[in-house]
């Protein structure tokens, strides 16, 4: 079995609402009171745990807040990503997600639009009434908009639809702003993780591309190197958190040449000493030249006492230097993980 590594706003408040919309009291959001946001939170971040992106955090809240208002409700919550987009949807169709849509959240206000969703029609270009007339929002009698903003940056917005003349008691619209409020803060969070992620990737290709650009013949290779292993972690069922360890592994598994070839594992595993996010990497850099038989270095770990990402990252790399599935096969049992090998076959057979 292949064994896993163990885990070590500020409103304007004098613009008044436009008719057929009641403005809600803005203080709530953001500032719940704990009995409140306490179990939300712990709710959240628990869902968080297994989808830990924008349009998974967004996708539980709309199940949650529809929970918490009861009755019949639709929902669709809007990510701002320089164009506003449907990041998720509840009970409307799925096809709406990542459908450039502007509305009444703009404002950056908590509203309740008593004209249901015609102000929405009216922001949109009329190609697109058709899909919203398909999705039922013509039926739409009461709209629940609710902005997310974190630190006076908005991030997008929760919107709740009620049809058949239902509207939101004060009670519900109450519940639904403090609400908001918790995931406002959570999907901060996402972002800022998500552009310091970003930022660690570009500083780590960089690193690479130098150790590389030392000899010709290398160039590209780390790149090359972390796709197959990528593959080949998704191909294990790996979790998002677990690729991110393999990616750096992958990445960085050779930047110690800079100091010439001679024990480059183990200064290339030094770059990642201290990173407890990384640990795992590290020890897959450490030990990328063990071999399955015992005999490689440093330690002469044999099977699955190699650590699994290292495996991964001695078939990646194998691969990538031969191009040719007959040579990595041929080390199978000896050098290479055998069922890894076999995962890499599957998995260029069904790529072609």
């Amino acid at each position: 079995m292949f064994r896993r590594p163990r885990p070590q706003p500020s409103p304007a408040a004098q613009d008044a609402a436009p008719a057929g919309q009641v403005e809600l009291a803005p203080q709530t959001l953001g500032g719940a009171p704990a009995e409140y946001v306490e179990p939300d939170t712990a709710k959240l971040l628990g869902e968080l745990l297994n989808r830990p992106t924008p349009e998974g955090l967004l996708d539980n809240a709309l199940s949650q807040l529809s929970q918490r208002v009861g009755g019949d409700v639709k929902g669709y919550a809007v990510l701002r990503r320089g164009q506003d987009r449907v990041g998720a949807v509840l009970l409307y169709p799925r096809r709406l997600v990542g459908l450039n849509l502007a509305g009444p959240w703009t404002a950056n206000r908590p509203r309740l639009n008593t004209s249901g969703t015609r102000e929405l029609y009216a922001m949109n270009d009329e190609s697109l009434h058709p899909q919203l007339d398909e999705a039922g929002m013509n039926q739409v009698s009461a709209s629940l908009v609710l902005p997310l903003s974190d630190k006076g940056r908005s991030l997008g917005a929760l919107v709740l639809d009620r049809s058949n003349g239902q509207a939101f008691t004060p009670e519900q619209q109450e519940r639904a702003q403090k609400f908001a409020g918790v995931v406002a803060a959570l999907l901060g969070l996402l972002d800022a993780r998500e552009e310091a992620r970003s930022v660690a990737r570009t500083v780590t290709y960089a690193v690479a591309e130098l150790a590389e650009s030392l000899d010709f013949d290398s160039v590209g290779h780390a790149q090359a190197v972390a796709e197959v292993a990528l593959r080949l972690g998704r191909g294990l069922g790996l979790a998002e958190r677990e690729l991110d360890e393999v990616w750096y592994a992958a990445t960085l598994h050779d930047v110690g040449k800079l100091h010439g070839e001679e024990g480059h594992a183990q200064v290339s595993a030094n770059v990642l000493h201290g990173v407890g996010s990384l640990s795992q990497a590290q020890l897959a850099v450490r030990h990328h030249h063990e071999r399955w038989d015992g005999q490689g270095t440093p330690d002469k770990l044999s099977g699955e006492d190699i650590p699994l990402y290292a495996r991964i990252l001695t078939v990646a790399d194998a691969y990538v230097r031969s191009g040719d599935l007959a040579a990595v096969r041929a080390q199978a049992g000896t050098a290479l993980d055998p069922r890894l090998v076999g995962l890499l076959e599957r998995s260029v057979h069904a790529a072609s």
